[in-house]
């Protein structure tokens, strides 16, 4: 199984909150994990809130950003189709960085030689648009 984490997906790999585990076990189930390129400046973002908003200390939060660049690396990492972007935009009414996801889960999909993909994320209308999209969406 292909796994695409958007990054509200992604963050749960690196900080402790609800359904984190859950996403810890797709990740190890998976063949290949994927995201999209826009993810990784996303997730530092997310992350630099959290630090921000003393959601943990400064050892924690330098650890935990040393991981998430160590194993980018590691992750397929996705372009997408701005056009496709677009047309998502219009029809579910997403946010621009949502529609991106689906528009680079729908290249990843396009082009996995027939390999399951399942999409993730902990946006309900992103994952119900993601559904009408044709993926098999994973959720808490």
């Amino acid at each position: 199984m292909i796994l695409y984490l958007d990054t509200s997906a992604l963050v749960k790999l690196y900080v402790v909150e609800p359904h984190s585990n859950k996403v810890r076990g797709w990740a190890e189930e998976a063949e290949i994990v994927a995201t999209c390129r826009i993810a990784y400046p996303e997730a530092l973002s997310a992350m630099n809130r959290r630090f921000r908003q003393k959601d943990m200390t400064d050892k924690e939060y330098k650890i935990m950003v040393s991981r998430f660049t160590e194993d980018w690396d590691h992750f397929a990492v996705i372009d997408f189709d701005e056009i496709e972007a677009g047309r998502i935009v219009k029809s579910y009414g997403l946010r621009a960085f949502d529609a991106v996801h689906i528009s680079a889960a729908k290249l990843l999909n396009s082009n996995s030689d027939g390999i399951a993909l399942s999409f993730s994320s902990f946006d309900e209308k992103l994952n119900a648009a993601a559904r009408v999209e044709g993926f098999s969406v994973l959720t808490s």
